[in-house]
């Protein structure tokens, strides 16, 4: 089981609440977050993403009062943003001289861009089929890039092996305690910019789970502290049909995931076929009255093309199957029409495409 922070001795009050408009950034919720007084961050400005009404996309999918929180306005292109700072800030603070990640993409090029604000070493395994402009971006930053055949499950028992050998701090989801700490912040913001009061249903493209599991711990320390009241959203995950084993064990109520065979999905986030945090995301869905929607490529794909069209956001595939997801879940009645839903973009669409198949000029 995963570890979870908590903070017995710090309680944050209706004052601190106040204070957070004149601030800035992921680092604006210090109070929720493992940073001590007089220490200071390892950030490259994470946070303040934008939450936009998709009022065209909405009315085409049939929501009424559809928003998106694009992720893709961070830093380094994605929500990864948010928990590679928290974890680099941490690890550094201890000591950490040296850094590995798995990746199946958006995670490891957050971890070479703090990496190397941090000013230490990182190396990051990935899959052989990770996008070009993502791997390109790794080695932008620094980072030290190990390519492996099969999927992120291979990458992690190669980065725990080099960890063991060399000392090297593992920054693989769920095997530090503080990504999560980072990837809570997409909900105390998301609480901020509606002005405490929180949306009916949220709809969470989930690979290893950390921001399921991270917003609805924020959710939770936010009604602790006095600083919402409303019922907490339902959360909904979706996951592609090529790499489910979320949805599957939702859907047969089992207590654990079990490993997907040969995971395939052009949604590289999502292809992570044995979610170390299983147990907490299917707590999380059933805890909140959410559920867990499983969509095709061609649904999350096709979304994703006709939104950015649409509003002006990149879209990643992720993003696109957060859409596909709104749609299969009104048709099964989960979501009414007029709810106040918040789809997250997870990723910038960039990140996906080879610039090298644009005609020439």
């Amino acid at each position: 089981m995963p570890w979870l922070v908590r903070y017995p001795h710090r309680v944050p009050v209706l004052v601190d609440r106040a204070e957070l408009r004149r601030l800035h950034g992921m680092w604006r919720f210090r109070r929720f977050l493992p940073l001590a007084e007089g220490e200071e961050p390892v950030t490259l400005g994470e946070g303040d993403t934008p939450l936009l009404r998709t009022a065209r996309a909405g009315s085409r999918l049939g929501l009424h009062d559809l928003w998106v929180k694009d992720e893709g306005a961070n830093p380094t292109g994605s929500f990864k943003a948010r928990g590679l700072s928290a974890a680099v800030t941490r690890a550094v603070l201890a000591g950490a001289e040296r850094f590995v990640l798995p990746t199946a993409g958006n995670a490891g090029v957050a971890a070479a861009a703090y990496a190397a604000r941090a000013g230490v070493p990182v190396r990051v395994y990935a899959p052989t089929t990770t996008p070009r402009t993502i791997l390109s971006q790794i080695l932008a930053f620094g980072g030290e890039l190990v390519l492996l055949d099969g999927h992120i499950g291979h990458c992690g028992s190669a980065a725990r092996a080099y960890a063991a050998e060399t000392g090297a701090v593992d920054l693989s989801t769920l095997r530090e305690p503080y990504r999560i700490e980072g990837k809570k912040t997409l909900g105390l913001e998301l609480a901020l910019q509606l002005g405490w009061r929180l949306p009916a249903a949220i709809i969470y493209p989930t690979g290893g789970g950390t921001g399921l599991i991270g917003m609805w711990k924020a959710f939770a320390e936010l009604r602790a502290a006095g600083w919402v009241q409303d019922s907490l959203p339902r959360m909904y995950t979706v996951q592609s049909s090529g790499c489910a084993p979320v949805v599957r064990a939702f859907d047969t109520w089992a207590e654990q995931c079990e490993p997907w065979e040969a995971p395939e999905t052009v949604a590289s986030g999502l292809r992570v076929p044995n979610p170390l945090g299983g147990r907490l995301m299917l707590q999380a869905l059933r805890e909140s009255g959410g559920g867990a929607v499983a969509v095709s490529d061609v649904e999350l794909e096709r979304e994703a093309l006709a939104a950015t069209r649409e509003e002006g956001i990149d879209f990643s595939p992720e993003g696109g199957a957060t859409l596909a997801a709104a749609r299969a879940l009104l048709d099964r009645g989960a979501l009414r029409p007029d709810e106040r839903v918040v789809a997250f973009n997870t990723g910038a669409g960039w990140l996906y495409r080879d610039p090298s198949g644009l005609p020439p000029v």
